[in-house]
């Protein structure tokens, strides 16, 4: 199961219908959940007082109710670690006098997008840099993070490095025009994230997997890619695959849209390519052909997507994983429609229709 963000969680404590939520999608035959994002602690890391925090007593014992109820029906559940970065203020108003955590100060330069046009110009005016103190106040927050999941159970680590969020701001070179140590070539675009991946790396052991979600695209332009060669893409990974990734989580708008011209080559195919680590392939799967692009325009405009189950993208990626191309299927708006889909498809049987504004409205 694909990380979705739910919402459900209010002043950031996951209650008895998350750990509900996620113990049903166990018992229907998931093997692997990973979470919605999950703040860590810091002052700008998610905008929305309903999105679950990963710190903090109230919360960390409802996080523990979750892992246990996964656990007891044999299913492995990791949480995504979040910060949004330039991203802060795209879920709800905030307050004026925190600053976003903006590699260069920059939002990122729009283009095709769902965010609503008064979200892109009041997000546009450029903030001061990040600092030396930021970074090394962040890092220390996601390791902080990490340890409590530990903690409290949970079988891995997943980091969000993708969509034009914090980590992936560092990657991209619109968001990223440091010439310090944290920017410049691939190497350098790098750097942080990889930090990141060492201080959690550090804090956790070696007992317990690193998945990393990576994106060519971002909210702010889905066209944008943060790699246009084979090369750099490798640059990048490969110093995440140093510093301890173990399973690299490739999201695109479709899961089997060959990722650079030349190859038919996925962008999770290319992850295992470069780095030898385990891949993971998401995006529209089990979803109509224009999925996605109806999910983004939902996104900006409420239009309602109902979306019949795809069973050849299901049997594509199957067939994929038996060809080594990548390890790992994750699949994510059918999980909201199914709690029971693995049991499902492997008995079957046509899953439920995904409806946006039944299935998304509500803990399913």
């Amino acid at each position: 199961m694909s990380p979705m963000t739910r919402q459900r969680s209010p002043l950031g404590v996951p209650g008895a219908d998350v750990a509900e939520y996620y113990r049903k999608r166990a018992e229907g035959g998931t093997g692997l959940i990973v979470t919605e994002g999950i703040a860590i602690d810091h002052s700008s890391s998610v905008d929305s007082p309903d999105v679950p925090r990963l710190f903090g007593d109230d919360a960390l014992a409802g996080w523990k109710a979750v892992v246990d109820g996964v656990h007891a029906e044999g299913g492995r559940i990791v949480p995504q670690l979040w910060h949004v970065g330039p991203l802060w203020g795209a879920m709800t108003e905030v307050d004026p006098d925190v600053t976003p955590m903006r590699p260069s100060g920059l939002w990122g330069t729009p283009g095709t997008t769902a965010y609503p046009q008064e979200y892109i110009e009041r997000s546009l005016p450029a903030v001061r840099a990040m600092t030396d103190e930021d970074i090394d106040e962040v890092i220390a927050a996601y390791a902080t993070a990490a340890r409590n999941a530990a903690e409290a159970g949970f079988d891995g680590i997943a980091l969000h490095g993708g969509h034009g969020y914090l980590l992936d701001a560092f990657m991209w070179s619109d968001t990223n025009r440091r010439t310090d140590r944290w920017g410049g070539d691939a190497a350098g675009r790098a750097a942080f994230p990889a930090a990141v991946v060492r201080a959690i790396r550090a804090e956790i052991g070696h007992d317990l997997p690193i998945f990393y979600r990576f994106s060519q695209h971002k909210q702010q332009d889905y066209k944008a890619r943060i790699a246009e060669t084979p090369d750099e893409l490798g640059v990048l990974l490969g110093a995440l695959a140093d510093a301890g990734v173990d399973v690299f989580d490739a999201s695109i708008r479709y899961f089997n849209t060959p990722a650079f011209e030349g190859s038919d080559l996925t962008l999770a195919g290319w992850a295992k390519k470069l780095t030898g680590k385990a891949a993971m392939a998401v995006g529209s799967i089990g979803m109509p052909k224009g999925a996605a692009s109806a999910a983004m325009t939902a996104h900006g405009n409420n239009t309602t997507d109902t979306s019949v189950a795809n069973d050849h993208t299901i049997d594509d990626a199957a067939d994929r994983v038996e060809s080594g191309e990548f390890d790992l299927v994750a699949i994510g708006r059918l999980h909201l429609s199914n709690p029971d889909l693995v049991a499902r498809i492997r008995d079957g049987l046509d899953p439920v229709e995904f409806d946006r504004d039944r299935h998304e409205a509500n803990l399913h």
